[in-house]
């Protein structure tokens, strides 16, 4: 399954954009932890643990990791960090 995903980072973190209904659809929403954020119906996957576990799970599911080839940066806190946790 072709998908690109953006990467969006600041000095000291980083996350991944995914819509909320990709990462239900793998069966690991409530294994998401409260490091990451979400906006309406998409989800910002903390880069330790929730972005791995998206892309294990992306692979087991489509035998081929996810193109999460984009990215975006900010030089100050990003945006994300202002947005609700996931399960905090």
């Amino acid at each position: 399954m072709k998908k690109r995903f953006t990467w969006h980072a600041d000095p000291g973190h980083a996350w991944l954009e995914v819509p909320r209904a990709e990462v239900e659809a793998l069966g690991i929403m409530d294994r998401v932890s409260g490091y990451s954020y979400f906006s309406g119906d998409t989800l910002y996957l903390e880069e330790d643990c929730d972005a791995p576990r998206f892309y294990i799970a992306w692979e087991e599911k489509y035998g081929a990791r996810p193109d999460c080839s984009l990215s975006t940066h900010t030089n100050g806190d990003s945006r994300i960090r202002r947005m609700q946790r996931v399960n905090g």
